[in-house]
């Protein structure tokens, strides 16, 4: 990495590597382009976890720099200190952690600056947070060009942000479909310590389970299923995969309804394609969303998806065409929707069709390559205007 080396060098800085919508794209870009193109580099701000081992590359170093949060002048040193040793050709931020490096990047002698918006998170939820916002206009000077992973944060960018339309790529997160597709007939079925019926509908969703992400809603939305059953033959399963702090009240509020029998939450898996097969429906119950990669895999997988409506999610998800888009925090409109397609499985089996089509045509992973690749080509090139729709 410190050698001679002729390949531009790629310095992905962000605040920790780990189970994650944005981390997750890092990783499938890293392991989708092509190695002789770019060599590349994780920074992590605090540090990482196993979930580097999903970097398939044995050329990508991770450094971790240990902050422990808020403003740590030493952590600002230590970034500064291994950007001069790694002399990147570029720097790709991304999102809010990491907007106040630019700086730093920029004392370290790093002219090209790419930073990415991902979505955000319940500090800044709306979008209107005065502080960051002021932080983001007073330093996007420094940043060479913006990526957005929606229509929706490329006109928050320029709308609120101010930055200039010309200096804003929105690239969509692709998805794998190698690993991710449809099961081929019926439904798989969830692992034995599930503890689900051959004949459940599997009502599931896969994500951090952090107040952003909201499963709680979901929970909410699924003891009501139970209370009220929908028409179909099939009771109803709830899956929530994934850790955080809303696993243990989404278990205790589960077991109160006296449900947990029929609720899995195993936490975080590495087996998420394989999970999904089991899905007979996937729900996203955010509060807000960037580019929401699970939703890509869902319909990648061949499922109809309820979602809410915020966010990106509406670029994704077609209302009455591949799923059904619900507004946030309620769970008696996402309960009618989960509702509708234990009712009807041939609507499900139509919005699934459609959702697999869109994501074949929309959201493959080389798009998504080729997308970032001619940003990084572009802004080093000196010509940053890139037309990604």
């Amino acid at each position: 990495m410190e050698g001679r080396n002729r390949t531009p060098l790629i310095v992905h800085v962000i605040s920790r590597l780990a189970v994650g919508g944005m981390e997750n794209g890092i990783v499938n870009l890293l392991n989708h382009a092509p190695p002789d193109r770019y060599r590349h580099a994780i920074i992590c701000l605090r540090d990482f976890s196993e979930f580097r081992n999903r970097i398939t590359r044995d050329d990508v170093e991770v450094y971790a720099l240990g902050k422990q949060g808020g403003n740590h002048p030493g952590s600002y040193f230590r970034l500064w200190r291994l950007l001069r040793r790694l002399r990147p050709d570029l720097v790709h931020t991304r999102n809010l952690p990491t907007i106040d490096l630019a700086p730093v990047i920029r004392l370290a002698g790093i002219r090209h600056i790419v930073h990415g918006e991902h979505g955000r998170d319940m500090v800044e939820i709306s979008g209107r947070n005065r502080k960051y916002n002021l932080i983001r206009r007073f330093l996007s000077p420094l940043v060479r060009h913006y990526i957005a992973v929606s229509r929706d944060i490329a006109g928050w960018l320029e709308n609120v942000i101010g930055v200039p339309s010309r200096k804003i790529s929105q690239i969509y997160n692709g998805v794998d479909t190698e690993k991710f597709f449809p099961p081929g007939g019926s439904a798989a079925l969830l692992p034995d310590d599930a503890g689900a019926l051959d004949d459940a509908f599997v009502i599931g969703t896969v994500g951090r389970m952090e107040t952003v992400k909201d499963q709680t809603t979901l929970a909410r939305a699924f003891i009501q299923l139970c209370n009220e059953p929908p028409c179909g033959p099939r009771q109803p399963f709830l899956v929530l995969v994934g850790d955080g702090s809303l696993r243990q009240p989404a278990e205790e509020m589960l077991e109160k309804a006296g449900f947990a029998d029929r609720a899995w939450l195993p936490g975080n898996r590495d087996d998420v394609p394989e999970i999904l097969r089991c899905f007979d429906l996937f729900v996203l119950p955010s509060l807000n969303e960037g580019i929401s990669n699970t939703i890509i895999e869902a319909m990648a997988a061949g499922l109809p998806v309820v979602a809410t409506r915020v966010g990106g999610n509406p670029e994704l998800v077609t209302d009455g065409d591949s799923g059904i888009l619900v507004p946030p925090g309620d769970p008696d409109s996402m309960a009618a929707a989960i509702a509708g397609y234990i009712d009807s499985p041939a609507l499900a089996e139509k919005h699934g069709k459609a959702g697999y089509e869109r994501v074949s045509e929309k959201h493959s992973m080389q798009s998504m390559v080729d997308g970032y690749l001619s940003v990084y080509d572009r802004v080093l090139n000196g010509t940053v205007k890139v037309d990604t729709d």
